[in-house]
């Protein structure tokens, strides 16, 4: 099966379905103004049924935030090391453990499993036979970057001795990451069951510039260490990182856990929570903002199954990763991407597994605040460009070799569409669309309902306001002790920064989003993968 994106000139299908998430966007938009051209009324009753549609999702939305809140911090305090220790000899732990009343996180199902395991134990994997993989993906970040990553990794409750990881550079880094590689080699290689440095060749034919074509060069060279070291492929479980992620403390006992209890683990992919929290209390002001609302919308995720897709890290069985080559090397958006590749080649029969512990990352913070505002644009526009899977999907369902159930490829591919299309067109409308009624016809001035537009809009406005408050609330809650070098009053300004959250969502979220699906719809593809820059912060010291 053919798996990857098309190079050169697309086909027609194909090119057309490029051309779809930019020409609903700008139609939705067009299309309030063309109303409004017709009759004041329309145009106002077309922008009401969105707004509610989106009050009636974000009503949902905040629903989500809490639960999924609640769930997150819960799972957090289970000691998953001890259950998955459990797995070892699940009868014995099943007579312990069945007659316990406990309320912590999915305990109940703990039990179960343990009956379900102990019943037919040759069809579960034992945890002592299992080692988990963990691919660092590195171009040229430095060692204070690097080293709390892997730190990270070591302190976590997971058996060392049962983690391989495997630090792929890039040769395009210099000098200076090969220098990196080789110094975080000496230092950790003795912290695990091993550490590889898997440097990835520059200017390889075929390949896009991006972290898919580096971590799935690092993963190729894994699976020759795993076959020379006689470990099968069935046994590991691989997690990819970027150079700045720090998985919680129980993350792999957590995905090992879930691989066991699974019997059809090898169709399964696993997502923790992205939280960007590692330097939030160093990201300017607009940074903390978009950082902590992309938490909440994986917290959001987490909370449902059914829609979830991988997203940054995420982890996935060795031996269904060597069936399918890995990762794309020919787009820049690898890890959402990841889900469509293993939903095609699996027939319809793959799925993501929520993990409800985050793991950490930065917020955009690169070397000038000017700089930083760039670099967030950079990142949200690479993240917008996930609508090129929009024809990459829709050409697989709509075609004779269809190998997905057509009910389900569709409300997939609809899903997929309506985020794109909603993320670029909606901010806009909600913030200026009040007013184009009023402005554009001329017979504005004797319609009442155009009139009373802007005034219900500002209403439904401060009913929304439950949801920010929710938000406010909870991103508190979640934020990482306050730094030394931050005095008390930055907290304060934690909170207000929050009114710059509809500025945020225009100029960043939804611009960038336009600009991503108007270039794919021109054919102006972006293939070259733009690092963030991942700045440090670091305290002024005090001259005496």
């Amino acid at each position: 099966m053919d798996l990857e994106i098309p190079s050169g000139k697309r086909k027609p299908l194909y090119r057309f379905f490029e051309i779809v998430p930019a020409l609903l966007t700008y139609g939705a938009l067009a299309l309030l103004i063309i109303l409004s051209l017709i009759s004041p009324t329309l145009g106002a009753i077309y922008l009401l049924l969105i707004i509610i549609a989106m009050l009636v999702k974000a009503a949902g939305m905040a629903y989500r935030t809490i639960n999924g809140s609640n769930s997150m911090h819960r799972a957090m305090r289970v000691d998953w090391a001890h259950r998955l220790t459990q797995l070892e000899n699940p009868s014995e732990s099943y007579a312990v453990v069945r007659d316990e009343q406990s309320s912590g996180f999915n305990f109940s199902r703990h039990v179960e499993n343990l009956r379900l395991i102990a019943a037919d134990p040759d069809a579960f994997p034992k945890p002592s036979q299992l080692y988990n993989a963990v691919i660092i993906a590195m171009y040229n970040e430095s060692l204070d970057v690097l080293a709390p990553t892997i730190e990270s990794v070591i302190s976590t409750t997971y058996d060392n001795k049962r983690l391989i990881v495997v630090l792929a550079y890039e040769e395009r880094g210099g000098p200076e990451a090969e220098k990196v590689a080789e110094a975080l080699l000496k230092k950790y290689k003795s912290k695990f069951h091993d550490f590889l440095i898997v440097k990835h060749p520059a200017d390889v034919p075929g390949e896009l510039i991006g972290k898919g074509s580096n971590i799935t060069h690092a993963g190729r060279h894994l699976a020759s260490y795993l076959k020379d070291e006689k470990i099968p492929y069935r046994d590991v479980i691989v997690t990819t990182l970027d150079a700045d992620n720090r998985p919680h403390c129980t993350y792999f006992d957590y995905v090992t856990y879930e691989f066991i209890c699974h019997e059809d683990r090898k169709h399964l992919s696993y997502q923790p929570i992205a939280v960007f929290t590692n330097n939030i209390w160093d990201a300017p002001a607009p940074m903390r903002v978009i950082a902590t609302g992309n938490s909440f919308w994986n917290i959001i995720s987490s909370m449902r199954p059914h829609t979830l897709r991988n997203f940054a890290s995420h982890s996935q069985p060795m031996d269904a990763l060597v069936e399918m080559d890995f990762w794309s090397t020919k787009t820049i958006v690898e890890d959402g991407h990841q889900f469509w590749r293993s939903y095609f080649y699996f027939n319809g029969n793959y799925a993501v597994l929520p993990i409800h512990v985050p793991i950490s990352q930065d917020a955009v913070l690169s070397y000038t605040f000017k700089k930083t505002l760039k670099a967030q644009f950079v990142q949200l526009r690479r993240w917008g460009y996930g609508a090129s899977d929009v024809p990459y999907v829709a050409t697989r369902i709509f075609s004779r070799r269809r190998n997905v159930r057509l009910l389900d490829g569709l409300s997939k591919l609809w899903r997929l569409i309506d985020g794109h299309v909603t993320l670029g067109c909606v901010s806009f409308m909600i913030a200026f669309g009040g007013w184009i009624p009023l402005l554009i016809n001329s017979e504005s001035s004797r319609d009442l309902v155009a009139h009373q537009l802007p005034i219900t809009i500002s209403r439904i406005q401060m009913v929304a306001l439950i949801g920010l408050f929710i938000t406010i609330f909870l991103s508190i809650k979640m934020l990482p002790p306050r730094p030394k070098h931050h005095k008390k009053h930055r907290s304060v300004f934690m909170i207000l920064q929050w009114v710059l959250m509809p500025v945020t969502a225009i100029i960043y979220n939804s611009a960038a989003s336009i600009y991503s699906q108007t270039r794919l719809a021109l054919g102006l593809y972006m293939e070259k993968f733009d690092v963030t820059d991942k700045a440090t912060f670091k305290p002024k010291e005090n001259k005496k």
